[in-house]
């Protein structure tokens, strides 16, 4: 699959070979908690029987939310080191491989939005302590957190959504593409909807939601303002009007959301535009802080 291709099939969710699921039963973290939350560099910590990987950079700040970020689908935390790196010159800031991707383990079973929440709050609990956090998501990751967010308005504090995968994005993808599409629009119309419905490493299923409010948190959203669908010339512009429409339905999650657009950015922003990546979440880690 071409570079291009697969920044296609990101753009509807996940790269190919991803996947997501539904599961009944979720990971429950270790009772016990570590000792210190201030470790440096890759740490397995165990969920359940699951092991997962994560990787911390920087030092704690007193008063300041520990930045933790979420990689896109297919993607690991390795992705993620350039913008930790930098934003761990001011902030603790620490990444995740979720069950499924990098170097974590499988999952167990199927997953939901629950299940992989719960290995997330693990992931805060080791990293954080009894601090808040920032949570910064690119694509899937960006779902996911909008997900939990809601439902943790004790410990999240604030939010940055790379372009994040559409809340409504199963239904964006069938108006874009019809049943009728042949050739790459049908390919990438099959494999995107098998992955939102967990066919793939992490198994999670990512059904359409309403998007749920978290209170007035600092919310920054980017979306990627280089359109990239020309491989699908017929599909393409319904696509990227369905996208820009996703990243206005994630502004309803705060009263204290803002848009930008990363006009020189595809859908990897923090790669095309880092230093556009950064300075969001460094406001919202801001804002989160003179708020507390």
């Amino acid at each position: 699959m071409t570079r291009r291709t697969s920044a296609a099939l990101a753009l509807c969710c996940a790269v190919a070979g991803v996947a997501l699921a539904g599961c009944d039963e979720a990971p429950e973290a270790d009772s016990a908690p570590p000792a210190s939350t201030s470790f440096t560099g890759p740490e397995k910590i165990k969920v359940g029987d699951r092991s997962v990987n994560v990787s911390c950079s920087g030092e704690p700040v007193d008063g300041r939310p520990v930045v933790v970020l979420l990689h896109g689908g297919g993607d690991g935390l390795d992705k993620l080191a350039g913008i930790q790196k930098t934003l761990a010159e001011k902030d603790r800031v620490c990444s995740y491989d979720r069950l499924g991707a990098g170097a974590s383990d499988q999952p167990d079973g199927p997953q939901t939005f629950e299940t992989t929440g719960k290995v997330l709050t693990a992931v805060v609990d080791r990293v954080a302590g009894d601090k808040p956090v920032v949570l910064a998501g690119h694509s899937l990751g960006g779902l996911i957190a909008a997900r939990y967010t809601p439902d943790h308005q004790d410990r999240v504090k604030g939010l940055v959504l790379m372009d994040a995968t559409s809340p409504t994005q199963t239904a964006d993808l069938r108006a874009g593409i019809p049943d009728s599409a042949t050739g790459t629009a049908a390919e990438l119309r099959a494999q995107t909807l098998a992955v939102l419905q967990g066919d793939g490493p992490e198994k999670l299923t990512a059904p359409d939601g309403a998007v749920r409010p978290a209170g007035d948190i600092p919310v920054e959203v980017i979306q990627h303002g280089k359109p990239y669908l020309a491989a699908l010339p017929e599909y393409g512009p319904a696509l990227e009007q369905a996208w820009a429409e996703g990243q206005k339905k994630w502004l309803a999650i705060s009263g204290h959301s803002t848009l930008t657009t990363a006009t020189g950015s595809e859908h990897y922003i923090y790669v095309d535009q880092p230093e556009l990546a950064v300075q969001a979440i460094r406001r919202v880690v801001l804002q989160a802080t003179a708020v507390r």
